[in-house]
């Protein structure tokens, strides 16, 4: 189901890259789009789940239904509340908050106000898509993964559907995706809802002052904030300084950001979703050798298609774009310009892929505090290099200063990695099992083989751009194909066999 929604997600992104292109008009709504996108990810699927499905399963283990029932309502009580209260202040104070994630907008008054009407827009998104993970939360303890992980997909055709059908109605077609923006949250929250009521958990919002399971969650939350949105800080602090390059920057990154999305989504994020409520049910059970077992798993599995999924995109990086989005006003020179930060991220991706499955290993204890410590460091890191890379780019007049923000996203990723797993190991929590060294050897063999089938295979830069629609990616299946069966090859004449990868948690 993730993998739908990633697609969903790409003919999306195809379609506003073919009738809005990249533009100040498409700055100005992917801005409008991302702040709420962010508030999710700390108040929704971020912080809130990670520190919700941890105490849930707590509950789910050692209580009664009708005591889970009274924690879930307490929770959608809090939760909701809060959450309609930032709705509204986020709609009344739009100008000043545009003026915060997009401080280089405030040069143009026209781009500054269209973004702050967007925003009054899309602003309520968090209301409803918060409570959409609050719901999927709850789903995922009992192991239902499918219809949270679908309900992305709903985003995914309002907007198409919106660009299509709402946008030639509009003076300004941009505020129709605005509007398809909060027409796909109330949608999304209203299919979870049969699920909730066939579990008997379907929320009725109650409110008490100092209720246990609220407390709890809250302390857990409070710090895992920072800690499970470091990327997301990251990415938002690349379009502050964005904001102030050259028209365009803020799209560019946004597609290759996409294009990043697609395997950490597919990969990190499923499988950190799956795996969170086994590691809390194995750690409320104190089942240490499961818990390292279950880590050591997750690992093997997303390292085996993370680093060749990431050279394939490095490779592909400007075919795949050119392929994928360079029709209608989305340039030649678009597609060039979003290669570029395409490929400074995907030198991160193996990195970012292991921190989604590493975190889980701290916040399925309960632990929040080490994970900001990390991200705090990772952060502050990564603001460095921002400076460190753009700075001298701009003052070197280099044609394209944003890839040093993705790059500089790229290398607080493995510091970030890095000192997740240094924490794990210290503690005595993951210790990597017997065959990591010959795993390892394995997929770089394999992957250095792919990258050569794909180098070979893939066309000068310039003809993609000539090729019409069906030929690009006619061409482009090839060479992913001929990529995917090379690396497959290699793994099985070195001896790797499915029967290996099925020992699930």
């Amino acid at each position: 189901m993730t993998l739908l929604s990633r697609i969903f997600g790409l003919l999306r992104d195809i379609t506003l890259a073919t009738l809005f292109g990249a533009s100040g008009g498409t700055d100005a709504f992917l801005v409008a789009f991302k702040i709420p996108n962010f508030m999710r990810r700390l108040f929704g699927e971020g912080a809130f789940s990670l520190a919700f499905v941890p105490v849930l399963s707590e509950y789910k283990e050692k209580y009664d239904k009708a005591v889970l029932k009274d924690l879930v309502d307490h929770v959608a009580g809090s939760l909701g509340g809060f959450l309609l209260l930032l709705s509204v202040l986020g709609m009344v104070f739009a100008p000043a908050v545009v003026y915060i994630f997009a401080p280089g907008f405030t040069g143009n008054e026209g781009q500054l106000e269209l973004t702050a009407n967007l925003l009054r827009v899309t602003f309520p998104y968090i209301f409803f898509i918060a409570l959409v993970a609050f719901a999927g939360g709850i789903l995922n303890s009992f192991h239902q993964f499918a219809v949270p992980a679908f309900t992305p997909v709903l985003l995914n055709i309002c907007l198409i559907a919106s660009a299509f059908f709402l946008a030639p109605h509009f003076e300004e077609p941009l505020m129709a995706l605005a509007w398809g923006v909060a027409i796909a949250g109330v949608t999304q929250l209203l299919i979870q809802f049969p699920f909730l009521i066939k579990l008997g958990l379907m929320p009725l919002p109650k409110f008490k002052r100092g209720h246990e399971g609220v407390k709890k969650i809250i302390k857990l939350m409070i710090p895992a904030i920072f800690g499970s949105s470091v990327a997301q800080i990251n990415l938002l602090l690349d379009t502050i300084i964005a904001s102030f390059l050259t028209v365009g920057s803020i799209t560019w990154l946004y597609y290759s950001d996409r294009l990043l999305e697609f395997p950490l989504g597919v990969l990190g994020i499923a499988i950190a979703t799956v795996i969170l409520p086994t590691l809390s049910q194995q750690h409320a059970r104190a089942s240490a050798d499961q818990f390292n077992q279950t880590l050591n798993w997750a690992l093997r599995l997303v390292i085996l298609i993370a680093i060749p999924a990431g050279v394939g995109l490095f490779i592909l990086a400007s075919p795949i774009l050119s392929s994928l989005f360079e029709y209608g006003k989305f340039t030649t020179s678009d597609t060039y310009f979003a290669s570029l930060s395409l490929m400074a991220y995907m030198l991160g991706l193996p990195a970012m892929i292991i921190i989604k499955i590493l975190a889980p290993g701290y916040y399925a204890r309960q632990d929040t505090r080490t994970p900001v410590k990390i991200g705090i460091i990772a952060m502050v890191c990564n603001m460095f290099m921002n400076i460190a890379f753009v700075v001298p780019m701009v003052m070197l007049d280099y044609e394209a200063p944003h890839i040093g923000l993705a790059l500089a996203t790229s290398l607080s990723a493995y510091i970030n990695a890095f000192l997740l797993y240094s924490g794990l190991r210290k503690t005595g929590i993951f210790h990597p099992q017997d065959g990591w060294p010959a795993w390892i050897f394995r997929i770089v063999i394999a992957s250095t083989a792919m990258a050569a089938v794909v180098i070979w295979l893939n066309p000068d830069a310039t003809q993609w751009s000539q090729w019409q629609i069906m030929e690009r990616l006619t061409k482009l299946a090839i060479i992913i194909i001929a990529g995917v069966l090379s690396y497959l090859a290699l793994l099985w004449l070195q001896g790797l066999r499915p029967a290996q990868l099925k020992k699930s948690p």
